[in-house]
């Protein structure tokens, strides 16, 4: 039995051992997260819920989130089934989450380990075990497809390495799943589209003459089954509804781009650090911002590496190819997101946007570890031993600063916790009591929603109590058919006093309770001012 046993578990040698043990850490780090709520649900994420619910009743199968006709919901499907079973939770919405983070460190460390080192994996998995809130927020909310489109690009870069390597027994179905990838990514987030087109140029180098024929038609195949879904939707959209036309509607509102400059500095002083887990939500302090300087340099460091490897066609030239793909993504990416107006603008939530980056972790701190381990292994003369010196100190300090920034995360969750309570405070108030039909801000309606499991619906309004983003128009057609619609508002707010000034001008009494920093109103006739 024993010797069956080892059969099946291959042995462990010490890099693999301590990969595996750090990223069990960064999965049970992250899982305490989950269960306790942090980061706190929102309306975005509540509404990937919403649509998993309607999945799992059978009410609905959407190939876009509601109100935004080019974000796949591939999470919601994901968690339909949990969602079936325990009914709707944070939980369980972001359970499936959780096992995608966990396949995403195991195939960074394969990939990882065989196009650069066994070591320098060690380093990039205990890297990405830790997580401020940006970095956990990105991993572990169901707020848009960057969990599966990372998972997607690393086992497609795997899939050429081993192809090219000949690792890969039946050749043909490894190409047709790469396509099959490349297609669900495509639909899930049109955010990994730089890291799709550079892995398919490393596909095209691996193979080459092979791709001609059937690897070709499996290619092909396996790339539309995987988009169908959106390509389905977009055939069959009504005129200017469909995927790319409301993108471009999307981009088109952005506002002016801004100086380069300005947006140049806010991608990589607050977006490259925030998105590498370096600086609290609320921003970077200035000597947190080092990263994000060294980055470009970084990049330029590590082309240069690679090309000179292939340029000594090295036993394995696929793997300084994939090396320049990793490095091209990195590239392409950033220069996308500092045309957005919003890296100047508001680095600090566009900083998501920058969460692919992790891809291309291995490759822009590659030229730092060969450096300093030339120096510790004295085959350098004194420049060589002093640039591994440097090399050293500068990935002890990025190791160093996650970690704190990780540690002050974690301890500092209360607030956190206890927006969550009362968000669920409000739930059980409305639940219990009434009124089940309700008006309230876009990052409360949602959310309300989804936590009550539809037993309170809820429709959006702005501060003058307009109608807002309703992002699933039946909730606003319910609420607006209730005889005595409530009101849920922020105690204070803009919303709130016009809500007042309205009731007084028209004498129209009305109950209220307090639930924390909310007031709910519940008047004795329906109070519709945009009619």
């Amino acid at each position: 039995m024993a010797r069956g046993v080892r059969r099946w578990v291959p042995a462990l040698d010490r890099p693999a051992l301590v990969a595996l043990l750090l990223g069990a850490a960064g999965v049970v780090y992250r899982l305490v997260l989950i269960l306790h709520t942090v980061p706190a649900g929102n309306s975005d994420e509540a509404t990937f819920g919403l649509v998993a619910l309607h999945v799992a009743q059978g009410r609905a199968h959407p190939v876009f989130l509601y109100g935004q006709r080019y974000m796949g919901v591939l999470e919601s499907y994901l968690a339909a089934p949990l969602v079936a079973v325990a009914g709707p939770s944070w939980t369980a919405l972001r359970l499936p989450l959780l096992a995608l983070y966990a396949l995403f460190v195991w195939l960074m460390y394969r990939l990882t380990r065989r196009v650069f080192s066994p070591w320098f994996a060690v380093l990039v998995v205990g890297l990405l075990a830790l997580g401020t809130e940006r970095v956990v927020r990105d991993q572990m909310t169901a707020v848009g497809g960057r969990p599966e489109v990372k998972v997607a690009v690393a086992a497609m870069l795997l899939l050429v390495v081993g192809l090219a390597e000949r690792t890969v027994r039946h050749r043909r179905l490894a190409v047709g799943l790469f396509g099959l990838l490349a297609g669900v990514a495509t639909w899930s987030d049109w955010l990994i589209v730089p890291y799709l087109a550079v892995a398919g140029l490393a596909l095209v180098y691996a193979l080459r003459r092979e791709l001609f024929g059937w690897a070709a038609v499996l290619l092909a195949a396996g790339f539309a089954v995987g988009v169908f879904p959106m390509l389905w939707d977009n055939l069959t959209a009504p005129p200017g509804q469909d995927s790319l036309s409301v993108f471009r509607q999307v981009d088109a509102t952005g506002g002016p781009p801004g100086p380069l400059v300005g947006r140049v500095v806010g991608g990589f002083t607050e977006g490259v650090p925030l998105a590498s887990g370096l600086c609290p939500a609320g921003g970077c302090a200035r000597w947190q911002e080092w990263f994000g300087l060294l980055y470009p340099v970084l990049l330029a460091l590590a082309a240069g590496l690679a090309l000179a490897a292939l340029r000594r066609r090295a036993t394995h030239p696929v793997r300084p190819v994939v090396r320049l793909a990793l490095v091209a993504g990195a590239a392409l990416t950033l220069v996308g997101y500092v045309r957005s107006p919003l890296a100047a603008a508001d680095p600090l939530a566009s900083a998501r946007y920058l969460s692919v980056l992790q891809l291309s972790l291995p490759a822009v701190l590659w030229p730092l570890w060969v450096a300093a381990v030339g120096c510790w292994r004295g085959t350098t003369g004194a420049v060589g031993r002093l640039a591994g010196a440097t090399a050293t100190a500068v990935l002890a300090a990025l190791a160093a600063t996650a970690l704190v920034a990780t540690g002050l995360f974690a301890v500092g969750t209360a607030d956190i916790r206890a927006e969550e309570r009362q968000a669920r405070r409000i739930a059980e108030v409305l639940r219990g009591s009434g009124p089940h039909h309700v008006y309230g801000d876009y990052w409360t309606c949602h959310r309300l929603t989804f936590t009550t499991a539809e037993e309170v619906l809820c429709g959006v309004l702005d501060d003058r109590l307009h109608p807002g983003q309703n992002r699933y128009p039946a909730y606003w057609r319910a609420v607006a058919r209730a005889e005595r619609p409530g009101y849920v508002l922020r105690a204070g707010s803009a919303a709130e006093r016009r809500l007042t000034e309205l009731l007084a001008a028209d004498g129209i009494p009305a109950t209220v309770t307090e639930v924390g920093d909310y007031r709910v109103y519940h008047p004795a006739t329906a109070v519709r001012p945009w009619r």
